[in-house]
């Protein structure tokens, strides 16, 4: 592993390469974008030709029985500030595969990233990781082409494997959505597709400082790879970290029920979708897809369309010399173990104009008060652009003096290379979370190129 870590750190520090040169990336990308063009229009649900509402529930369901149904949850949270809420939600019980494919040149490891339009995406085009396909895809129910370099991942008995673990999705919009998380390494020849090209990881962490470029598929697989560890000055000592972990799911009441997506309490339902009574939280809507350079050319399906953009935030300080970030063990009604780590704050804020003051998040006023001297990171960044329609949250990391004691059980300070350990395995980071890390150890990179 010391070897693999040390070769990852070289690629990191790398923001210079024969295969790429950044001055030219973005004529490569509107060129290539010019290619690949897609377009999602709003429909009716009733006209999504392959899906079909349930007599009975009103639940969206694909005619195949694959890919994922939208049906309604009822929350019941005892100790939260809402007690009961309904909502749609996203059932995707299949893995999914996020892969990227590595291969050194000139003693450097570089990632295999592609260049892919998503309908949800706010700009068309980003970076995505070599492979992003759900199981309906990769087993051709969408019966389009198939999915490039797949065989990289299913087969990894002549590569070497980096990283490979289960990890969550959106716990609001998903119920127990899981993909397999992987990085491989090759040392076969490769050819490179058209809407393919090798980076470093330093370029990488370059350009994910920009405004909707690096998607958010390939920033969860690049926090799971392994970084050298320094487990010397953080502040918990880690089997205290999983005792509280684990102590917060144990203790965590909430519970949820499976309950029809028509018979949803304050949520109205009409020909375009579904949407809360109060005009806040998110959309249920339907949408035509166009597309070009695609698997498939074109096709409809519901998504869920979220109300603002949201922030995501770590505040940071260095506690015993070793920078600290603070996270919260939050509970969201999708998690497979009720509790993940999450950012320390992670919200829309325009939508606690309809909740109780005692739900506001705890720090967002910090973060949202912040100057440009306490802001070490910032950039406005999308989420999963196949379910989620312009779903944008401005991610931040913010110096922060919070005492080492934050004041409130569900919060903790811990180092990155305790975040780096817990990535190692499944369900302890959540996604937003997953892609501040990536943010994280770009840092260093970002600032030395400057």
């Amino acid at each position: 592993m010391a070897d693999v870590t040390a070769r990852i750190a070289r690629s990191a520090a790398a923001v210079e390469s024969p295969l790429t040169d950044l001055a030219g990336f973005d004529d490569w990308f509107a060129e290539y974008g010019e290619k690949i063009c897609t377009t999602a229009e709003r429909v009716p649900l009733a006209a999504l030709d392959q899906w079909y509402e349930t007599p009975v529930t009103g639940d969206l369901r694909h005619r195949t029985g694959k890919f994922f149904t939208v049906h309604g949850l009822r929350v019941h949270d005892p100790t939260g500030a809402v007690h009961w809420w309904d909502q749609p939600i996203i059932d995707q019980p299949e893995v999914g595969i996020l892969g990227i494919l590595v291969k050194e040149f000139d003693g450097v490891p570089h990632f295999l990233m592609q260049a892919k339009a998503e309908p949800g995406n706010p700009g068309g085009l980003q970076l995505s990781p070599t492979v992003q396909a759900t199981r309906s895809n990769y087993t051709g129910v969408h019966k389009g082409r198939p999915v490039p370099y797949l065989d990289y991942f299913r087969d990894t008995s002549r590569h070497r494997v980096i990283a490979d673990v289960r990890q969550s999705e959106q716990g609001a919009w998903f119920y127990r959505k899981r993909n397999r998380n992987m990085v491989v390494e090759t040392t076969a020849e490769v050819e490179v597709l058209e809407g393919f090209r090798w980076f470093t990881l330093g370029q990488l962490y370059l350009l994910l400082s920009r405004d909707d470029i690096v998607n958010m598929d390939a920033r969860t697989v690049m926090a799971c790879l392994p970084h050298a560890s320094r487990p010397e000055g953080a502040l918990h000592r880690t089997t205290d970290v999983l005792s509280w972990i684990t102590g917060a799911r144990s203790l965590a009441g909430v519970s949820t029920q499976r309950i029809a997506l028509s018979g949803l309490d304050e949520w109205e339902h009409t020909e375009m979708g579904y949407s809360h009574e109060s005009g806040g939280f998110f959309d249920v809507i339907g949408v035509s897809v166009t597309a070009n350079g695609r698997e498939v050319g074109g096709w409809r399906q519901p998504m869920i369309e979220p109300h603002g953009t949201g922030v995501i935030a770590f505040l940071m300080r260095r506690i015993n010399g070793v920078e600290h970030v603070l996270v919260h063990a939050r509970t969201e009604p999708g998690y497979a173990d009720v509790v993940e780590l999450a950012p320390t704050v992670q919200c829309v804020p325009e939508s606690y104009r309809w909740l109780p003051s005692a739900a506001r998040p705890r720090h967002l006023d910090e973060v949202l008060a912040a100057g440009p001297d306490r802001i070490r990171f910032e950039a406005v960044l999308s989420e999963e652009g196949g379910r989620f329609f312009h779903a944008r949250n401005r991610y931040l990391i913010v110096d922060s003096d919070v005492p080492e004691d934050p004041g409130h059980p569900d919060y903790r300070w811990l180092s990155m290379d305790q975040l780096t350990g817990l990535l190692r395995h499944s369900h302890y980071l959540n996604v937003q979370a997953r892609s501040l890390v990536a943010c994280l150890r770009g840092l260093e990179t970002a600032r030395s190129a400057r």
